[in-house]
Formats: C-alpha cells, structure tokens, sequence
C-alpha cells in the first residue's frame, strides 16, 4: 500500500503512538506535565533517570520530532517543555481511537495454540 492510502489522522497518531511506545519517553512527558509551569533542562532529567544522558538524548529527540515536546538551547543547556498544541490533538486522536472501537462486538482470542 502506498502511503497516500492513509488520512493524515492516521499519520500522526501513528507518529504519536510511536513516540509513547517506550517506558522513558512515557516518563519524561509524566515529568514535563508535572513540571508544567516550569520548562525542564535535560540535565534534571538525567538525574531522575537510571540512563545515560546520550540515551536521554535519543527519548527526547524521539518526542520533540513526533511533536509532543519542544525545545530551547540556551548553551551550554537544552530546556524542554510539553507542546501543548501537539499534546492536545494527540490526545483528541488516541482518545477518539479507542472510544470508536466496541469492545462488547469484538472477540477475544481464546485459543491456546500459539502462532
């Protein structure tokens, strides 16, 4: 299928999904939203995790090219900050996603065999 065949919904929430698809970036966006009224230097985050800060530095890369977050070099520091209009449509999306699916019409896998 070319990619074309897909809506530009499903693009970016695949995109978002994608960026939400590893326990640290689940982390740093728990961070930044705690620390909401304040923008975070990676280097408080370092600290938080049991990482290496160029690891860190691959998460956030992660979220601010899927759009969640933003960032500011004010050197020799990078800050970072929750992309509030990004997180909103993010949000809009994947919620509507899984309010869409009826879970009472669906079936459930039950069989023991393994594929």
């Amino acid at each position: 299928m070319s990619e074309e065949y897909y809506t530009e919904s499903q693009k970016k929430m695949a995109r978002y999904a994608k960026a939400l698809g590893h326990p640290v970036r689940v982390f740093i966006m728990e961070y930044l939203m705690k620390n909401a009224s304040r923008c975070c230097y990676s280097g408080d985050m370092a600290e938080e995790l049991p990482i290496a800060r160029s690891t860190l530095s691959q998460h956030l890369s992660e979220l601010k090219d899927a759009g969640l977050i933003q960032g500011e070099i004010n050197a020799p520091y990078i800050k970072y900050c929750i992309n509030k209009e990004n997180c909103a449509e993010a949000e809009r999306l994947l919620g509507q996603f899984f309010k869409n699916i009826d879970f009472s019409n669906t079936t459930t896998c039950n069989s023991s065999k393994i594929l």
